[in-house]
């Protein structure tokens, strides 16, 4: 079974049981300024676990792209990436413990084949201070699954307290406030066996195991999560609609399916490898640091390769110099095994052809993909020249480099303190003092979170006022660019914050001062006209007969699936019809003036405008 055949497997399960199959939101979160990436399955569902019906019912799957910033210097082990895809399903206020239990069982040894000898779960012990039992039920529940499959379940449950078995936004129940939901969960574990622990290298050989250790023997596959109480002042309440939310790693799962605990050996990156493996004369596998280096170019070039295709390109700020950081991370990496050139454009090219029937919008953007990642290269080479003849002016002029050096090369070239240490021990047998780079750097990060959390206040999933004028300015604006540009525009990135909007759209050369003007006026004509904004529930086939713009490419939005159109105007006459989850004021009147602050280049051949409404 294939990784991509997995993945199918798991939405036609859920399908067949009544839950729609809905397409992967981007990994640039639309309309929520308190994150920069969408790191798991639940966020593009929060405002509906929080209460607001989903457009397509109460029973929701999905295998949702996903990105973690902060796994990126824990790459380099054999189970961590920065990128990932969640399979996911959800019932709001419909199906509970019982079905959810069962079915994922079911899934797990019918579907995938799993021997249920090794899988293990693990349940919430309770807490009598927070009012909050035992989960006895799921016990049950889990007991009655391994007895159905022939197996004693003594040994296959475990129970924990909240720190490892409860789930909500906040964390520990004791950091939840007042009316924030959440509930126990029950997680689920693959043995990859003992003997990973009983080689003589083990430091793990004379400790005791358990399934939540970090062994490497057993493995989280996936999460049940039970939003079954809310918060008040003198502990939990129960929650009149209780929901389900699952979140199984697509990686993890096929890593199970494969019954070898380095994930880097599963399908999806066999084609990358065997190119590194080409252009390196090496093989993974066989030498620890180069497969620490295998690893890290692997991840970061197929994390780099799925956010540019979903409009995220290389630079010093926001999403972009995450981006950035992973390119000239795997070009280390990559020099490491003595690949000095070629290296990321061809290992990219076989990410977009192993996803290409997944996510075919990746095929659409190749060459833009390939040139962006390639250009960064380009321009990390140069810094890397730069940064030496810095370092050797600072060695030459006072015989020593100090860790403020250090950090003041990185800060000013990007020159990474791993290159620093390499060159200075190996041409000038001179050792760095790292805990002074840490120390300013530190200091650094403290200033930049500082300016990130003014920047991106708002709160998650943000829904005021303001921010839906923006986001409805947004879809006007988009219109007017494709009346006076030509129908090439297309959205490539937002952000929107209550105090303004970020468009970023397809679009070749600058945009003239007199073609804004026009932008400007034909926006606030529909401001001006009042247009009712509305939305249907329309399948693939109606919407594209409406003329509405969006991404119908993705391969699990079916023939028959129903989509969620915006209109702005009538539908027979409308100003916009675009696909779009929401949320949007009524009328355009609501929205006020519109004026454009900036119009700038993003990147070669895509546009940013910045516009406010007063």
């Amino acid at each position: 079974m294939t990784s991509h055949e997995l993945r199918q497997k798991y939405l036609d399960f859920f399908r067949e049981r009544k839950h729609v199959v809905v397409p992967s939101a981007s990994l640039v979160p639309e309309n929520d300024p308190s994150t920069l990436f969408t790191g798991s399955g639940m966020q593009p569902m929060i405002p509906y676990l929080l209460g607001e019906p989903h457009p397509m019912g109460v029973r929701i799957t999905d295998a949702q792209k996903c990105f973690r910033t902060q796994d990126i210097d824990e790459v380099g082990d054999n189970r961590h990436t920065t990128f990932f895809e969640m399979l996911g399903n959800w019932s709001l206020g419909d199906y509970f413990k019982q079905e959810q239990l069962t079915w994922i069982f079911e899934f797990l040894v019918g579907e995938l084949k799993l021997d249920p000898k090794r899988l293990s779960f693990s349940i919430f012990s309770g807490n009598n201070n927070l009012g909050v039992p035992r989960d006895n039920e799921s016990e049950e529940i889990l007991k009655a699954s391994f007895q159905s499959a022939g197996i004693d379940p003594l040994g296959h449950i475990f129970e924990y307290p909240e720190k490892k078995n409860w789930w909500s936004r906040s964390g520990l129940p004791e950091k939840m406030p007042d009316g924030e939901p959440g509930g126990p969960d029950c997680e689920m574990f693959w043995d990859f066996g003992a003997d990973l622990l009983l080689h003589e290298n083990s430091i793990w050989k004379n400790e005791a195991c358990h399934i939540n250790c970090d062994c490497g023997r057993w493995m989280e596959i996936g999460n049940n999560v039970f939003m079954a109480y809310r918060k008040k002042a003198d502990g939990f309440e129960p929650l009149p609609k209780k929901n389900v939310d699952f979140g199984g790693g697509l990686e993890r799962m096929a890593t199970a399916v494969f019954d070898n605990p380095d994930m880097f050996l599963i399908d999806l990156f066999t084609e990358a490898r065997l190119i590194i493996e080409r252009l390196s004369n090496k093989t993974y596998g066989t030498n620890t640091q180069e497969t620490l280096a295998f690893r890290v170019v692997l991840d970061h070039i197929r994390a780099a390769t799925m956010l540019i295709g979903d409009g995220v390109l290389p630079s010093n700020k926001d999403q972009g110099y995450f981006v950035r950081r992973l390119i000239r991370r795997a070009v280390r990496f990559g020099r490491r095994l003595d690949v000095h050139e070629a290296l990321v454009r061809e290992v990219s090219d076989a990410f977009i052809r192993t996803y290409q029937k997944s996510y075919p919008s990746l095929v659409e953007q190749r060459e833009m993909i390939l040139n962006e990642i390639e250009r960064e290269e380009a321009k990390f080479g140069k810094t890397i020249e730069q940064g030496l003849r810095e370092l050797k002016k600072i060695v030459s002029s006072t015989g020593a480099f100090t860790g403020t050096d250090a950090f003041d090369l990185y800060q000013s070239y990007g020159f990474p303190l791993e290159l620093t240490t390499e060159e200075l021990t190996r041409s000038y047998n001179i050792t760095v003092d790292e805990a002074r780079f840490v120390d300013d750097f530190k200091k650094h990060q403290e200033l930049s979170r500082a300016g990130s959390e003014k920047k991106f206040a708002g709160g998650l999933a943000d829904t005021s006022e303001e921010t839906k004028r923006l986001h409805t300015a947004t879809h006007l604006l988009q219109q007017a660019l494709r009346q006076v540009l030509g129908t090439h525009v297309e959205q490539r990135g937002s952000n929107i914050t209550q105090e303004r909007l970020r468009f970023d759209f397809s679009h070749g050369q600058k945009v003239t001062e007199e073609q804004l003007k026009q932008v400007e006026v034909i926006v606030n004509e529909q401001i001006k006209k009042a247009l009712s904004v509305h939305f249907e529930m329309l399948t693939v086939a109606e919407a594209k007969v409406l003329g509405a713009i969006g991404l119908f490419e993705d391969k699990y939005v079916k023939i028959g699936d129903k989509i969620k159109v915006y209109f702005v105007g009538d539908p027979d006459k409308s100003f916009s019809t675009e696909i779009c989850g929401g949320p949007h004021v009524k009328n355009t009147h609501e929205l006020g003036k519109f004026s454009i602050s900036k119009e700038e280049a993003v990147s070669s051949g895509i546009r940013r405008i910045k516009a406010i409404l007063d």
